[in-house]
């Protein structure tokens, strides 16, 4: 039997975090998973469906309580697994940061900690406990590319460049929450400062950094595609249409990038994906089934 891969998925209790966790198990059956969960009582009500329908599961995932917007929460999590298997120096194959937050009921700082700083937090406390050649996965959005193509060009050269630094990234999200409507957002080259585009344009930038930083690692980010989730259902509702209707897809197919992040052939670090697992820019959208991005 093949040595164990073993996983943490953020933001797993439900949606594509969830779907993530399902197919890891499903189809790769020498993965183990720390479904990653803010809530450690939902965490534990998905891990018991999950068993419940897959009763060979019960040995292969473990709930981790983990909120990803908390310093302190992360750095926890990230000393409950090196304690977990404490005489590996790296017990760890992969990491997927798929926690994340819509702008609805959530506030313009609670976006950007979540999905901006959330997936660095992460990466800093578990990218150590990766073994070499293992994978970082941020799940992103197609929002960040599509805000980045609203943004000044200078604003678009910093978000998309191979060598921004994370306290440059940092400075400009810490500069943003003090900013008092558009206007603010507009002189400075940030399009309208919509929290969601600029979130997840920041998180692929988080992508960057780490690739950089980490070249024993494999880093990605992908967007998931249009999924119906608790964060766009109420888009469907609103219209006053099904989801389906919508051209909204299932967490199960949302699911697909990530995967192929986490354990398919990738020809370098640092690259995001679209939601067909194809290579796309950071700078504007690509739709699925278009040719493959092929810049520097």
């Amino acid at each position: 039997m093949s040595e164990p891969k073993r996983i943490v998925v953020t933001g797993a209790n439900k949606g594509i975090g969830r779907a993530i966790v399902e197919r890891i198990l499903a189809e790769h059956p020498e993965a183990f998973v720390f479904l990653g969960s803010r809530d450690e009582g939902r965490g534990a009500e998905a891990r018991a469906a999950m068993v419940e329908a897959h009763g060979d599961w019960a040995e292969r995932v473990e709930v981790l309580p983990i909120d990803v917007s908390d310093d302190g929460s992360v750095r926890a999590a990230a000393a409950t697994v090196k304690e977990r298997f404490a005489g590996e120096v790296r017990p760890l194959y992969g990491v997927v940061n798929n926690a994340g937050v819509g702008r609805q009921g959530h506030t313009f700082e609670d976006v950007l900690s979540v999905n901006g700083w959330g997936p660095r937090r992460v990466c800093e406390a578990f990218a150590p406990l990766v073994a070499d050649g293992g994978r970082l996965v941020i799940v992103s959005s197609a929002s960040g590319p599509s805000f980045v193509a609203e943004c000044s060009e200078r604003m678009q050269r910093f978000l998309t460049d191979p060598a921004i630094e994370w306290e440059a990234l940092d400075a400009l999200l810490q500069q943003t929450l003090d900013f008092d409507g558009p206007a603010a957002f507009e002189a400075t080259g940030l399009s309208d400062g919509d929290a969601y585009g600029l979130s997840k344009a920041a998180a692929n930038a988080v992508m960057l950094i780490e690739a950089r930083e980490r070249p024993r690692l494999a880093v990605s980010a992908c967007t998931p595609g249009f999924i119906e989730t608790d964060m766009t259902r109420p888009y469907a509702e609103t219209a006053a249409k099904s989801p389906e209707a919508m051209g909204m897809k299932s967490p199960y197919e949302g699911a697909h990038a990530p995967l192929h992040l986490l354990f398919g052939e990738l020809e370098a670090s640092g690259w995001y994906y679209g939601s067909d697992a194809e290579r796309s820019p950071l700078d504007r959208y690509r739709s699925p089934g278009d040719p493959p991005y092929a810049g520097d």
